[in-house]
């Protein structure tokens, strides 16, 4: 990058804008990126990652390199992996450093606000009205991944300030045995449950159900959150920042029941700690009869290297099926997947790679393509698209929960957040503490956080 136009964009970062008055009840502090893409750099460049590993981790580094060199020969993309449960702490502690060896950090919906508040990340705003279509986009998708503060409505504010793209779409999918309960998936959680317990008692050594339980990033409290939301109950009072007495009502009671004494009972001993591989190893070696995991991380179970069910992927599918989720007095399921967010600490001529590579991964026939290489897409067009739709047999879950989905609280206090409510749920689903008292305890310790942090207004749903 010629040092004129570095110099330009590194005063057009580092000149805090302090933004929109925000509901949160303080002034957002991220540096706004240019509007305009600065001349890119001939020189060799690795633009670098921060994500937690999983497949797609890996998809990316190798569609990226695959795709972005035909555009940016000189560029080579790295994406860095940490495990799932450290993936906060390891970019919020470069963060706080103010030196990331990062420039593009992948940051889950509710990373947003603490990122923002603390001025971690660029405020693409600007850039977004000039480069990007943001009509092509499903609106929450777009909010989730990228809005701050996000409206309690979910849907995307113009008025507000974007400080993210959508990278990876996400949800839970229901995954069940065609062999031991038949093609029709159960269309109730209270029929699951049935379904599950008998298939259970029919097929000894195979348990009803598998799911997320485990004390780290958000898998027991996704668990909770996603039972709360079929049982009708609320997260909490956004407008109003109340939790104690919203979650902990009569209908958040009925599902921690739900879950710790129906669902429970139906998991494998020794699945108290159980996330993302767990669950898929559980499926793959014929050990459950209904399981819950991430869309994304789904595709190794149709791998016959991976599988007991099968030889070749035709005889795992004659085994597998994949669902919406089963509705109850609603029919919420989680919103998962995580955004594209430029490291305020990165170089000038590294943030400006990272722009145009933002620009160029969310074209059309990019997403389409990322598509084809197992991504989920946030785009419309991409949803509806044959690339997505044919690239797997749970796209179309996807593509059929979208309007159905809900997130949880998007503040800067979400780490403390979950980490209560993953640390209680845990107690409850290994026995350690009656659910009651440990819906009670997420309620008031949450409540605590919340009332200490003096803000107003809230986000999220």
């Amino acid at each position: 990058m010629r040092l004129a136009t570095a110099a330009m964009l590194l005063l057009a970062t580092t000149a805090a804008a302090c933004g929109d008055s925000k509901d949160d009840g303080e002034k957002a502090s991220a540096p706004k990126a240019p509007a305009t893409i600065p001349q890119l750099t001939n020189d060799p460049l690795t633009l670098s990652f921060i994500w937690f590993e999983w497949p797609p981790a890996q998809a990316l580094e190798a569609f990226a390199n695959a795709e972005y060199k035909k555009v940016r020969p000189n560029a080579t993309i790295k994406v860095n992996t940490v495990p799932n449960a450290n993936w906060h702490d390891a970019m919020f502690t470069q963060f706080a450093a103010h030196k990331t060896d990062f420039d593009i950090a992948i940051l889950d919906s509710q990373h947003i606000g603490e990122a923002v508040t603390n001025g971690n990340i660029l405020d693409i705003t600007d850039f977004v009205k000039n480069n990007i279509d943001v009509t092509a986009y499903n609106p929450y998708l777009l909010a989730a991944y990228g809005q701050f503060p996000q409206a309690e409505t979910g849907k995307r504010d113009e008025n507000a300030s974007l400080y993210g793209l959508p990278l990876l779409g996400d949800t839970w999918t229901m995954i069940y045995r065609k062999d031991l309960i038949g093609d029709k998936p159960p269309q109730t959680w209270d029929e699951m449950i049935s379904t599950a317990e008998k298939c259970q008692a029919d097929n000894p050594g195979v348990s009803g159900l598998a799911f997320h339980q485990a004390n780290g990033s958000d898998a027991a409290a996704v668990t909770y959150n996603t039972v709360n939301g079929v049982y009708g109950g609320n997260l909490w009072d956004a407008k109003n920042r109340k939790i104690e007495g919203v979650l902990n009502d009569a209908a958040g009671q009925e599902a921690m029941d739900v879950l710790v004494n129906k669902m429970k009972p139906l998991t494998a001993k020794g699945s108290g700690n159980w996330f993302i591989d767990e669950v898929n190893a559980a499926v793959a070696q014929g050990k459950a009869c209904i399981a819950f995991n991430w869309i994304a991380a789904s595709g190794g179970l149709l791998d016959p290297k991976q599988s007991t069910l099968g030889t070749s992927r035709e005889q795992i599918l004659d085994k597998l099926g994949f669902a919406t989720l089963p509705s109850q007095k609603t029919n919420l399921v989680p919103l998962g997947g995580m955004g594209m967010h430029v490291s305020a600490y990165s170089s000038a001529a590294n943030q400006a790679e990272a722009l145009n590579f933002m620009k160029w991964f969310e074209q059309a026939d990019i997403q389409k393509k990322w598509a084809a290489a197992g991504g989920v897409p946030a785009r419309t067009d991409a949803l509806a698209s044959p690339e997505f739709l044919n690239a797997g047999p749970f796209n179309q879950v996807y593509a059929d929960s979208v309007p159905r989905m809900r997130d949880m609280w998007n503040v800067p206090e979400y780490a403390r957040l979950v980490d209560i409510e993953n640390t209680n749920v845990n107690a409850a689903l290994n026995g350690a503490k009656k659910p009651k008292d440990a819906l009670d305890d997420i309620a008031k310790e949450q409540q605590s956080v919340l009332d200490s942090s003096n803000r107003k207004g809230g986000g999220g749903l």
